[in-house]
């Protein structure tokens, strides 16, 4: 054999082995992404199951948590959320990291349908919540008890898990959402080791508006009210304080206690929006879009943005309970066994809190700031309506 035969042979050897380790490293790299997409994924899952059931636990355990209507909203938001991470997660947490859908075409449909239901009854009870609140702030006392009977409560409770049932498993199971798509479903490639979900125009204009454009809508309008709401207190109250007109004594500092929790409760409004519109908005654009580009949204997108409107299922918790102060001391009392002593102190920093809102309204709707005429030294009572103790 000549030495450029022998060359040739060792260069082809080196290449082999290249080859081979050039395979071995990029499958040790996909395996790695794999264990910290399953870790992350399910970092994601334990945290959004654990949030809202310890927000339904708190409820179960707390008398004075179960007196306000808000809370019965907070509740069924969290049980919405709760399936989210416990029926729809982790079945696409096991397809996206195994790359294939195991459990064939049916359990695909009735997983698709889940997800639908689940994901917009949880977008509903945000815009229930935002309407709550909107009354009990915004109107007067006697109104928001009007509006927001028991009766009425439950037939909104009622309409966030049935409103879903028309967008979900009905149009779903009868294949209505691939009405005239059926080639292009099967050009994308639809077989039994995929989950593919492709709906047609119709269908993604009503789903996306019943689902998230309408209740958008509504968000936004009580909540901008509310915020101005809010803000207007917060000027009032600043007015009397710099017109010395409000007592020096214990009433000022409850003035200023208004306005700092009117000011947290309106920051709190735009987080809250803010976590909502960057969680879902995305999904629902992309959503409406995707059929009239002829379905040409990359399949990594939608994922993505599939798990950024989950990730609002483990914000909601965070959102709407943990930054209620009554919810946070029942978290207190539940994490610590019961221990009495944070029982007695919940206890007593509860009816401390409770000044600020007015005992007279059914939610804390009400409450009269005092403030002397300028002629004759008389007091008059001036009503600002807050409800924004639910929110703090």
């Amino acid at each position: 054999m000549s030495f450029y035969s022998l060359l040739f042979f060792s260069s082809l050897v080196n290449d082999i082995n290249n080859t081979g380790q050039q395979e071995e490293q990029q499958e040790f790299l996909n395996s790695l992404e794999i264990v910290v997409l399953s870790i992350v994924l399910s970092i994601i899952i334990i945290m959004t199951v654990f949030g809202n059931l310890l927000v339904m636990v708190a409820l179960c355990t707390d008398r004075h948590l179960r007196k306000k209507k808000t809370n019965y909203f907070i509740v069924s938001l969290a049980f919405a959320d709760l399936l989210v991470a416990l029926v729809v997660m982790p079945f696409a947490a096991i397809e996206l990291t195994t790359g294939q859908w195991h459990y064939g075409e049916l359990f695909c449909l009735v997983r698709t349908s889940l997800d639908v239901l689940l994901t917009t009854a949880s977008i509903l009870h945000l815009c229930c919540i935002a309407l709550d609140r909107y009354y009990a702030i915004c109107c007067q006392p006697l109104v928001y008890r009007h509006k927001m009977t028991p009766v009425r409560v439950a037939a909104m409770l009622s309409g966030c898990w049935l409103i879903p049932m028309f967008i979900s498993f009905l149009p779903i199971m009868q294949s209505w959402n691939e009405i005239g798509i059926e080639d292009i479903e099967l050009n994308r490639g639809f077989n039994n080791t995929s989950c593919i979900f492709l709906v047609n125009w119709p269908y993604a204009l009503v789903c996306s508006a019943v689902a998230f454009y309408v209740p958008l809508v509504l968000m936004v309008l009580a909540y901008q009210r509310i915020y101005v709401t809010a803000m207007t207190h917060v000027r009032q109250i600043e007015t009397l304080q710099r017109a010395g007109s409000a007592p020096t004594t214990d009433p000022l500092d409850h003035y200023r206690i208004r306005s700092t929790t009117e000011t947290k409760a309106a920051k709190t409004l735009a987080v809250i929006m803010g976590c909502f519109c960057l969680c879902w908005a995305p999904f629902f654009i992309t959503n409406v879009v995707d059929p009239f580009i002829n379905y040409s949204v990359p399949g990594q997108l939608w994922t993505a943005w599939l798990w950024l409107g989950y990730i609002n299922s483990g914000l909601n918790p965070f959102l709407y309970a943990f930054l209620n102060r009554a919810f946070r001391r029942a978290f207190l009392v539940i994490l610590c066994c019961g221990n009495e002593q944070y029982a007695q102190q919940r206890t007593r920093s509860l009816r401390l809190t409770q000044r600020p809102c007015s005992p007279a309204s059914a939610n804390g709707t009400s409450m009269a700031l005092r403030r002397p005429h300028s002629i004759g030294g008389r007091w008059l009572e001036a009503s600002v309506h807050t409800g924004l103790c639910n929110i703090k």
